[in-house]
């Protein structure tokens, strides 16, 4: 295929090579004209284009149009590629972290001026331009059809790795829901970590537990190599902060399970906890000492005091 990425981010420029190295041909647009220019130089068979007028009048009817930009920008960059002139029959794909339901009200938008829409949830991250992207797309069976070939070559083999999910939506649901999983899956890793970092009088090597798990331990996973990786460096750990951010999927999959009453407290909780390390100190935890020592007379430690 021919077709343009519209922001070349860690992700955007990480997909634009993998594309090239399977012999797609990629224009690439960036707000920084330098990050695209530095991008074009390192392959042949990608160009830089200095405007999105230049972009859209580079690539073949019907247009494909793969925008990789955070998800408050994209009805701008929308608005954007279609006044620099997409036309009736071209294909716009969101493939960054979208809020489901914006995706169907895009659809909805650009079917009436007759433009495909197709929203793909992508994780990987870093390592998508060597392992493959896991590709999760929603939209009509024409619009991810046109796209087929592409999502072949980004996913971690043709065959696999990537899949039609449902409509225009879909796909980001299904992403925001993984996403909230992964919350999940890290939480109970930290956490099972940290209790026996605690059990001081058996002495566990953290390191070595991690690495005992990455083989034929069924907790095995991605997230528990990166946890291994980790604990190789203790200075590395000691010297992080335990704040931990969350990208806004992971409110979005709580907001929809108390939409749909469905319980997940798992989900619900990891997310909590993200912003529980976000407290220093912790106003909760000052509250609940007060009420062990108001209905129990346990001692209070006090802030600052020795352990």
């Amino acid at each position: 295929m021919k077709l343009a990425m519209v922001g070349l981010g860690k992700m955007g420029a990480n997909m634009v090579r993998r594309l090239v190295r399977d012999g797609h041909t990629l224009l690439v647009y960036d707000v920084d004209p330098n990050v695209a220019r530095l991008l074009a130089d390192e392959h042949e068979t990608i160009e830089a284009a200095d405007s999105l007028h230049d972009l859209i009048a580079g690539l073949p009817v019907p247009r494909v149009v793969w925008l990789m930009v955070p998800h408050e920008h994209v009805d701008a960059s929308i608005d954007a590629v279609i006044k620099a002139g997409m036309e009736s029959g071209d294909l716009i794909v969101d493939g960054g972290n979208s809020n489901y339901r914006l995706s169907m009200r895009r659809a909805e938008r650009l079917a009436r001026q007759n433009i495909l829409f197709a929203d793909c949830g992508t994780s990987g991250g870093v390592w998508g331009l060597q392992n493959g992207y896991s590709l999760m797309v929603g939209g009509s069976d024409e619009a991810v059809g046109r796209l087929r070939p592409a999502l072949e070559s980004l996913a971690p083999a043709p065959d696999r790795g990537w899949g039609h999910v449902g409509p225009a939506g879909a796909g980001h649901y299904v992403k925001m829901i993984h996403n909230g999983i992964e919350y999940g899956m890290m939480q109970a890793l930290a956490e099972g970590f940290e209790l026996m970092h605690a059990k001081q009088d058996f002495g566990i090597d953290l390191a070595q537990v991690a690495g005992i798990w990455q083989d034929g331990s069924v907790v095995r996973s991605w997230l528990l190599d990166l946890v291994a990786d980790a604990l190789k460096d203790d200075a590395g750990i000691e010297a992080l902060s335990d704040y931990v951010e969350d990208s806004g999927e992971g409110r979005w999959t709580v907001q929809d399970a108390i939409e749909q009453g469905i319980p997940a407290p798992v989900l619900s909780l990891a997310l909590q906890m993200r912003f529980r390390s976000r407290q220093d100190p912790s106003f909760a935890g000052k509250l609940l000492n007060a009420m062990r020592a108001g209905f129990g007379g346990h001692s209070i430690r006090k802030q600052g005091e020795a352990e």
